[in-house]
C-alpha cells in the first residue's frame, strides 16, 4: 500500500510539510533519539493522511504545548483535535518534567475488547437493547471484593465503578466484517462467527480528582522529576490507571451477565497515561493524551458510531511517532464548539482507518451501541 501520510516537522512552529519517505531517509542519517537530546527547542510533528482534516486550533495548541520546559517532541496523531489547553490525540516526549495536564483528567482511559459467546449469525439487536437498559445505574455487587481480588485499593469513587461515563465513552457490540491476516486474527482469537464487546471508559471521577489536586496547587505547571510532588502524582496516577482497567473489566462483566453470556478479554490498552522511556543516554517521560501505545501489541482503533473499528498490529514501534498510534473515537472540533456548529447540520459518519505506524489485520462493524448515563453521585467516603 502506498504511504500517503504526511509529517509536519520543525524545530519551530510546525509549518513545513514533508513526506513520510523523505523523513525516513532523514532519520537514517540523524536518528531522532540523538537529535532530540541535542536541540534546545522541541520538534513539532503531525502525522495525517491527505484525506483527513485537522482543525488549525489543534495544531496551534500543539505548538504552544511544545514550548513547555523540558519538551523534546510534540507529536500530533491522525485524530488530533482541540482540547482544554492542550490537544487530544497527541504524545509528548519530555525530559526532567511531568505535566499532569498532558495526561488529562481521565487517567487510564482506554479501550478494552472482549470475545463473547454470542453468535454473530444470530444478531438480536432489539433483545440486547432491552436487556441493557438497566445498566445505567451503579453496580450493586461487592465493589471492595472486586477491587481486592485485583490488588487495587479503594478510592472513594467506587460508586462509579462499572459505569461508562459521559463524553465519547461507550460499550459496543461488534462482529468481524473483514479479516486481512487470518493468522494474526486466529492468534488474537478473532473469528467471523462471534460477537465482540468493545468498551471505552476510564477512571471516572477518581482521575478528575487527581488532576484537580494538581491544578489547585500548581495550575497547569509541571512537576520536577525527583520532587516529592512528582512522586506523589506518579503513585496516584498508577492507582488510577489500575482502577480504570478494573472499571472496563467490570463493565464487560456487567454486559455479559445482562446478555447471559461469558466474555473473554482479548486486549485492554490505555491511551491516557505517562511512562518513562529512554532515548539514547537520556531518561524522558512519554505523556499520552488520546494516544495508543505502539509498544504493547495489538490495539483497537474505534471509528465513529456505525463506522468500522480497526484491530491493528504495530509494524515497528519507532521514535518518529513517539511510539504511539491514533486512539480513534476522535472528533473534528472541540467538544465545546460542536453544538453551535451542528445545531442545523445533518451529521456525517466519519470512519477511522489505519495510520502509518500500524498494519490493520481485521475490521469490525457495530452490532449495537450502549451509552450509559452518569449514575447518581453519592458522597465519597
Amino acid at each position: 500500500m502506498q504511504d500517503k501520510s504526511r509529517f509536519w516537522t520543525s524545530d519551530k512552529p510546525a509549518r513545513q510539510v514533508i513526506s513520510g519517505a523523505l523523513l525516513d531517509r532523514a532519520l537514517q542519517t540523524d536518528r531522532l533519539k540523538g537529535h532530540l537530546m541535542k536541540q534546545e527547542s522541541a520538534q513539532v510533528r503531525v502525522i495525517a493522511s491527505t484525506k483527513n482534516w485537522i482543525e488549525g486550533a489543534a495544531v496551534q495548541q500543539l505548538e504552544k504545548t511544545a514550548a513547555l520546559p523540558g519538551m523534546r517532541l510534540a507529536m500530533g496523531l491522525p485524530d488530533l483535535h482541540p482540547g482544554k489547553g492542550s490537544p487530544i490525540g497527541a504524545a509528548y516526549v519530555v525530559e526532567g518534567w511531568l505535566y499532569p495536564t498532558l495526561v488529562g483528567n481521565d487517567i487510564g482511559c482506554g479501550i478494552g475488547f472482549w470475545r463473547t459467546e454470542l453468535s454473530a449469525r444470530r444478531i438480536k439487536r432489539e433483545d440486547w437493547a432491552g436487556r441493557m437498559k438497566n445498566l445505567d445505574d451503579g453496580w450493586d455487587g461487592n465493589v471492595q471484593e472486586f477491587l481486592a481480588c485485583r490488588g487495587i485499593k479503594s478510592t472513594g469513587y467506587e460508586h462509579s465503578l462499572g459505569t461508562i461515563g459521559s463524553g465519547n465513552h461507550f460499550a459496543e457490540l461488534q462482529r468481524v466484517e473483514e479479516c486481512s491476516n487470518s493468522d494474526a486474527c486466529l492468534q488474537l482469537g478473532l473469528t467471523d462467527d462471534a460477537v465482540y464487546l468493545c468498551v471505552h471508559s476510564g477512571s471516572r471521577g477518581f482521575g478528575e480528582a487527581i488532576l484537580r489536586e494538581h491544578t489547585d496547587a500548581s495550575g497547569a505547571g509541571g512537576l520536577r522529576i525527583g520532587s516529592a510532588e512528582a512522586s506523589h502524582y506518579l503513585n496516584r496516577h498508577q492507582h488510577a490507571k489500575e482502577w480504570a482497567v478494573a472499571n472496563r473489566a467490570l463493565i464487560a462483566e456487567r454486559v455479559a451477565a445482562t446478555l447471559k453470556t461469558k466474555a473473554t478479554r482479548i486486549l485492554d490498552i490505555c491511551h491516557n497515561f505517562v511512562e518513562p522511556i529512554r532515548l539514547g543516554a537520556n531518561e524522558c517521560w512519554l505523556h499520552r493524551k488520546g494516544a495508543a501505545p505502539s509498544t504493547e501489541g495489538a490495539v483497537l482503533i474505534p471509528g465513529s458510531r456505525g463506522a468500522f473499528t480497526y484491530v491493528m498490529r504495530p509494524a515497528e514501534p519507532t521514535e518518529r511517532s513517539a511510539f504511539s498510534l491514533a486512539h480513534g473515537a476522535g472528533r473534528k472540533w472541540a467538544r465545546s464548539d460542536c453544538r453551535g456548529r451542528l445545531e442545523n447540520v445533518t451529521p456525517l459518519k466519519i470512519s477511522s482507518g489505519p495510520n502509518s505506524a500500524a498494519l490493520s489485520f481485521a475490521k469490525t462493524r457495530t452490532c449495537y451501541t450502549k451509552k450509559l448515563r452518569k449514575p447518581t453521585r453519592t458522597s465519597a467516603s
